[in-house]
């Protein structure tokens, strides 16, 4: 099945929808959760013992990435399991991981200048 081209009078509302998807990822946390995700399906249980945050916090990212609709959940008894609504989203990480050690020299300077690493 052939993908259908976006009509350029879009493309600025494409723009904002992607600045807005990494919005929501521009959290060290929820990007934590998502690479957690991107090797299945897990329960809050799972996602806290991995992440190490409160549980009140880990519930507010969970809620960000659920409205984002970034993931999905679903009831297996009395647990809530969460997973990638597309596992794109994780390979778009990845990317990101590989880029980030493709330029490794500038990015710790460029994390340096931005206060973020001594």
């Amino acid at each position: 099945m052939a993908k259908k081209s976006l009509d350029p009078k879009h493309f600025d509302a494409l723009r904002k929808f992607k600045a807005g998807i990494f919005k929501v990822l521009a959290h060290p946390t929820r990007i934590h959760i998502i690479e957690i995700l991107g090797s299945g399906e897990f329960s809050v249980g799972l996602i806290l013992e991995r992440v190490k945050v409160e549980p009140a916090n880990l519930s507010q990212h969970l809620s960000v990435l659920r409205q984002s609709h970034l993931v999905v959940t679903r009831k297996n008894g009395n647990q809530v399991l969460y997973s990638l609504r597309d596992l794109l989203l994780a390979e778009v990480l990845n990317a990101m991981r590989k880029y980030f050690q493709n330029h490794f020299d500038d990015s710790i300077e460029m994390l340096k200048r931005m206060g973020q690493l001594r």
